[in-house]
């Protein structure tokens, strides 16, 4: 092979490959580089052993600011593309369309390199056996780093002269893969493992800015909704200030839109100001999440604030037409990263009327300079805003009352936003996809029954019902995973079905509609039927009608957002709670078991998932009421304000004579209104209290659980 090319720039006229008939966002954007890209299937693994090629598995998605700089470096450049189409069979795979190939492959990257992230490179023979993986690799070598210039020909090299023995250490690799997939089981004491998790979190926590770890540092809600609980359980007032101190401080940092509102992705720096300005959907749900429940567990009304702020922003720009949720928007704007949302103090200078400059530069941490320290980084001159001046202090500054500062604040903020508004906005990646939008749903009804906000829940059940109408079969709960261009694709993963009848559950408990609790069950039930490993226990990634991979696996540690089969677990532990069925209860069991060896390991990996091992000690509430009736409002109004994260509601309506939720949970035909009053029958464990028609009692049985 001659490479005599590599050092010449050539121009090219620009032209499609396979992708462009592609729906992904992530895919289209690589659609016209002069890499010769196929999408993941048969056609490029027939092509690769025709031709006696390895595979290139590139694996990244839309908002991935690396994957960008990898593209603009190398699969946009000509001589690039040409060692990668004469050495390879080039595929491109969107990992929000296919968690499954993702998971597998970070999991096989994890394994050879002792790390992850995107873009994902992996190399692998004809039979998708992988012999190479790494994350991002730059055009040209640089110290430690080999360049793809460098790396293809060696690759090649190998591949032509000693064919064999690469194909033979990939098939001994996927072997051993299988072995590596296989942990064996553990026994432990959940109220120890409790303990156990707490003390790693506080050995992991930044007492100085809050948070977890060091740079970069992620949100990692799941974390903070654990420590609610755990705090509720054990009164350990440590575990409630850590999360309220990470909140506040991320609620104050560049890491928090200050002006649009919604949180980016991750911070740069430990101490919140320095954001990779992506947005994703899935952030902004388990973000509210974590404030709405922080909000209930302390009544602090800027955990609030913050959580219907992020909701404003998820409605006013990740809204699709049809009420459902778009993914994510990008970092990147007009070529650079969070140029949409920077600002040059003499831009600030500009917009504000002259009286708010001050105020302006003080509250939101403005200067000449810029507020970015390293003077070499990308954005030198340039601020990120941030709110780290106090407000004690800028009224103490300004002398001015805390309603003036407020409303000036305000009148600031109105300002930046509607001149950024005119900005090139970054890219959005409107995807519709069934998993995070399940998260979202769940947020906008949890927050709509905290915070007695009716348009939330409004919202939630546009979105679901979008997904139940177009992206569901109602005839057998199957559920399609991507929407896009009026397209359903893609058969549902594990978190489609565990995510949306989270979502249907939480809806159900904010207004009692039965055919949401119906719906979640037939999803269940979908899920159990082809997903459940009847032999191990736990849910597959995949389905048993799925695309058969290396191995099938199983979805299990809590990153960015809690996993299919933490979200699952809970699921069965509210639907057995609500029904009172044992069978519930036997798979929770099994999937404890199935997981026991990797959550003794590293508990702290897995906080979801065990913050719901203590829901047996839970309450289920029985609402016997007309819901129309203003003493049956009060009495939900009052439980919705309370943090009470182990407890299911359930009303049987006196108004009806066969009330929906009956035929899903037979035993409610027993409950009924005490002397025609709403009345409340509090279990725990199969024993229940003497039934009530007193609010204040029900709240008493409750809090003293």
């Amino acid at each position: 092979m001659n490479f005599f090319h590599l050092n010449r720039k050539r121009e090219r006229p620009e032209q499609n490959n396979r992708l462009i008939n592609e729906k992904s966002p992530y895919l289209l954007q690589h659609a016209h580089n002069p890499v010769d890209w196929h999408p993941w299937g048969e056609e490029a693994f027939r092509k690769a052993r025709t031709e006696n090629k390895p595979i290139f598995l590139s694996i990244g998605y839309s908002t991935c600011h690396w994957c960008h700089v990898m593209e603009k470096e190398s699969f946009n450049d000509p001589e690039v593309a040409d060692l990668m189409n004469e050495s390879f069979v080039s595929v491109k795979v969107d990992r929000e369309e296919r968690p499954d190939l993702d998971d597998l492959y970070m999991y096989v990257c994890q394994i050879i390199t002792g790390g992850g992230g995107w873009p994902l490179t992996v190399m692998m023979t004809p039979d998708k056996l992988p012999f190479f993986a790494a994350t991002y690799i730059p055009r040209e070598s640089s110290g430690n780093f080999i360049g793809l210039t460098e790396l293809i020909p060696q690759i090649n090299e190998l591949w032509n002269e000693r064919n064999e023995d690469l194909a033979s250490s990939a098939q001994q690799f996927a072997v051993s893969l299988k072995m590596f997939s296989s942990t064996p089981e553990a026994s432990f004491n959940d109220e120890e493992l409790l303990e156990e998790t707490f003390s790693q979190l506080e050995g992991q926590y930044d007492k100085h800015n809050g948070g977890f770890g060091d740079a970069p540092k992620f949100p990692s809600p799941q974390i903070l909704l654990f420590l609610l609980r755990y705090w509720k359980l054990s009164g350990e007032q440590k575990a409630l200030s850590m999360v309220e101190k990470t909140l506040s401080e991320m609620r104050k940092g560049g890491i928090y839109d200050q002006i649009g509102y919604g949180f980016h992705r991750y911070s740069t720096d430990s101490s919140w100001k320095v954001p990779h300005f992506e947005k994703m959907l899935y952030d902004q749900a388990m973000l509210t999440i974590s404030y709405t429940e922080a909000f209930q567990a302390t009544g602090n009304e800027e955990y609030k604030r913050t959580a219907e702020q992020i909701i404003s922003y998820v409605l006013r720009d990740l809204r699709s037409p049809e009420g459902a949720f778009y993914c994510a928007e990008d970092s990147d704007s007009d070529g650079k990263e969070g140029k949409f949302y920077t600002w040059s103090s003499r831009e600030s200078s500009e917009v504000l009327d002259k009286e708010d400059i001050d105020l302006a530069f003080k509250a939101y941490g403005i200067n000449e300079r810029g507020n970015v320290e390293d003077t070499d980084h990308e954005y030198k001159g340039l601020n990120i805003l941030n709110r780290h001046s106090s407000p004690e202090h800028l009224l103490s500054e300004f002398d001015i009352s805390e309603d003036e500062l407020n409303k000036r604040l305000e009148k600031i903020r109105n300002t930046m936003f509607s001149v950024r508004v005119n900005r090139i906005r970054p890219q959005k990646d409107d995807k519709i996809l069934s998993d995070w939008n399940g998260l979202m749903i769940a947020a906008l009804a949890k927050a709509s029954r905290a915070f007695s906000e009716p348009s939330y829940l409004q919202a939630a059940k546009e979105a679901c019902d979008f997904i139940m109408n177009n992206i569901h079969r109602p005839s057998d709960g199957f559920l399609m995973h991507r929407w896009r261009e009026g397209e359903a694709a893609i058969a549902g993963y594990a978190d489609d079905y565990a995510f949306m009848t989270w979502a249907l559950l939480e809806i159900y408990e904010c207004d009692f509609d039965a055919n949401y609790f119906g719906k979640a069950l037939q999803l269940n039930n979908y899920m159990l039927e082809h997903f459940w490993d009847s032999k191990n226990g736990g849910f597959f990634t995949s389905p048993d009608y799925g695309e058969q991979l290396l191995i099938r696996r199983k979805e299990i540690y809590d990153d960015a957002y809690p996993s299919a089969n933490s979200i699952a677990f809970q699921n069965q532990l509210i639907i057995g709670k609500i029904t009172a069925k044992p069978e519930y209860d036997d798979l929770v069991a099994q999937m404890k078991k199935a997981f026991s060896g990797e959550i003794v390991r590293a508990p702290s990996l897995f906080t979801f998932l065990i913050m719901n091992f203590q829901y047996p000690r839970g309450q289920e509430v029985i609402i016997a009421g007309n819901p129309n009736n203003e003493d049956t409002k009060q009495m939900i109004s009052e439980l919705n304000h309370e943090f009470l994260p182990y407890t299911v509601t359930v009303l049987k309506p006196s108004d009806q004579q066969s009330p929906e939720i009956v035929k899903y949970v037979d035993f409610l035909k027993d409950y009924n209104p005490r002397d025609g009053k709403t009345t409340a029958f509090v279990c725990t464990d199969h024993s229940c209290k003497p039934p009530t028609t007193d609010v204040q009692e029900v709240l008493g049985y409750l809090r003293a659980a």
